[in-house]
């Protein structure tokens, strides 16, 4: 089956970063407004993993109650929301004491942004790895084609999934939140490199 192919506009209005931002402001100025602190900011990122259409997180991270959620009994929930920001379902399953349990809506939301992160640093993606890295069972097929079905649909992903080769090959993909002092200085090298 292929996925039809849409030439990506400017990163500024790809749907899915516009998209994602208005589902995002809700979210944001509720924070602002209230400047929730403890249980309160843990229900945010709770709420904020969840929603649909929400794949960028970075914003909230600078909004008063998130970052103190660190050092707080509601560490998990800084953690979790930590790894929607930056992480994968690869990381959150070698350590999920660390974490809250996922929901439904949040597995389903990990696995299109471990989705996003394979498809940056890969340009084929064979089902095998697929399996492994999504966490969907090996021969469940369909359930693979409509995760990524699902995130073409939403905009994190374009490209054609190539059912005799076992793989989905990249041609578009969305960016996700870059840890200033970490992954900045790696951006930079790469673009330089392009």
């Amino acid at each position: 089956m292929t996925v039809p192919y849409h030439s990506p506009p400017s990163s500024s209005s790809t749907p899915s970063a516009s998209s994602s931002n208005s589902r995002l402001q809700p979210f944001l100025l509720l924070a602002q407004s209230t400047r929730p602190r403890g249980a309160a900011a843990a229900k945010l990122v709770q709420q904020v993993t969840e929603a649909s259409g929400v794949y960028g997180f970075g914003e909230l991270l600078s909004i008063p109650g998130v970052p103190e959620l660190q050092d707080s009994e509601h560490s998990a929930s800084f953690r979790l929301f930590k790894l929607f920001a930056y992480g994968t379902l690869s990381d959150y399953k070698r350590s999920p004491q660390d974490y809250p349990p996922l929901s439904d809506a949040q597995l389903e939301k990990l696995r299109r942004l471990s989705l996003v992160s394979l498809a940056m640093d890969r340009r084929v993606l064979a089902y095998d790895l697929l399996f492994e890295e999504l966490d969907i069972p090996s021969r469940q097929i369909r359930e693979l084609e409509d995760l990524i079905i699902d995130a073409t649909y939403d905009g994190l992903v374009s490209g054609r999934m190539d059912q005799i080769q076992s793989c989905f090959q990249v041609e578009s993909v969305v960016g996700r939140d870059v840890i200033e002092d970490e992954q900045l200085e790696e951006l930079f090298n790469k673009l330089d490199d392009w």
